[in-house]
């Protein structure tokens, strides 16, 4: 039996974001789109599911895609449905974000899609509803940060506690208590310090650190509340 019913398209929608070290800011994936509607407009990378296709293999799909990325952190967030979101059609929405180490990706094939990474605080204007998907990843992002490490997906294998300190800030989109957060962040016991500094910042140096991959997915799996505005 075949269902009779107007046609409906399912696509999916990509919050892609991702640290930029050099820059200390956190930054989205965007590209534009090269037909109508909304042609030569920011769009969040995305596109239609695939008849015989799962939602999540589409979008995996869309993200090796768009940075020849796979096998990254990539969990479903929320659907976007209303009746005439689209102009093209009724079209309804999967929305899904990931976290993404910028120095991983192939910038080849970003490039080669007219896409290009954006910080959060100077984001083009966006088709349809994609500013609202873009602050809804936001707060997730946000609520994340608080009850779970968040940095393995983002930082490079060894990093600083203030480079660290600028994700965290970069997240909250606020300044935090560089003492308050040492004490807290070491608290987890998931760092692990080395025998090594980096001094581009000042003679005496800032020591380098590693996550312990175990413990930080122990604790990934347990979870925690991590408050930075309480001393």
């Amino acid at each position: 039996m075949t269902y009779q019913h107007p046609t409906m398209w399912v696509s999916i929608d990509c919050l892609v974001f991702g640290y930029d070290v050099s820059e200390e800011n956190l930054k989205l994936l965007l590209f534009q789109r090269k037909v109508e509607p909304f042609a030569g407009q920011w769009s969040l990378i995305g596109g239609f599911v695939n008849e015989n296709e799962d939602l999540l293999a589409g979008a995996q799909r869309v993200l090796k895609t768009f940075t020849g990325l796979d096998g990254v952190f990539l969990e479903q967030l929320s659907t976007f449905g209303k009746a005439h979101r689209d102009p093209g059609g009724r079209v309804v929405s999967v929305l899904y974000w990931s976290l993404i180490k910028l120095d991983s990706i192939q910038k080849e094939v970003v490039n080669s899609h007219g896409a290009g990474w954006f910080d959060l605080e100077q984001l083009p204007d966006l088709v349809m509803d994609h500013l609202d998907m873009t602050q809804l990843g936001m707060e997730q992002l946000r609520r994340n940060a608080t009850t779970t490490p968040i940095g393995f997906e983002l930082l490079p294998e060894k990093f600083t506690l203030p480079q660290l300190l600028r994700l965290y800030e970069g997240i909250y989109g606020k300044s935090i208590d560089d003492r308050n957060f040492r004490k807290k962040i070491l608290a987890t016991d998931v760092l692990v310090r080395l025998d090594e500094k980096d001094k581009s910042g000042s003679k005496k140096g800032a020591y380098k650190y590693m996550f312990d991959e175990r413990k930080y997915h122990e604790l990934k799996q347990r979870g925690y509340h991590l408050d930075f505005s309480i001393k």
